[in-house]
């Protein structure tokens, strides 16, 4: 959905209007003028997406509808230390603490990207 809100965006700009004033091939429009301007905010979007999934599977499998046994998955090792929670809580802790880490640390690589890519932030 991002990815084609912004080539609906940038196919009306002036750029895309000059390129085909000039008798450029559609290849040569979406590979030399489109392709270059979208990559960064389909990239922003990419790894702030990727901690929303690892977060829902992870309560999907919480749940018990996640991935199946012999794969191991932080939502089935958080469940499993609630079992245990009053005798042993790390066995619910660490999993969770690295799930919130890895959760934390691709935000705060999004919000990165997203400021060392948009034009609009002064530097």
């Amino acid at each position: 959905m991002v990815l084609r809100t912004a080539v609906r965006s940038l196919r009306e700009r002036e750029f895309v209007e000059a390129a085909r004033a000039l008798g450029a091939s559609r290849r040569h429009i979406v590979f030399r003028e489109l392709l270059p301007n979208v990559w960064a905010p389909v990239l922003v979007h990419l790894t702030l997406a990727v901690p929303a999934m690892v977060t829902t599977e992870a309560a999907l499998s919480f749940l018990g509808v996640g991935i199946n046994e012999p794969i191991p998955d932080w939502g089935r090792m958080i469940s499993r230390g609630a079992d245990v929670f009053y005798d042993d809580p790390t066995y619910m802790v660490f999993p969770g603490a690295s799930l919130l880490v890895f959760v934390l640390a691709f935000n705060l690589l999004g919000d990165a990207v997203r400021d060392a890519l948009d034009p609009h932030t002064l530097r």
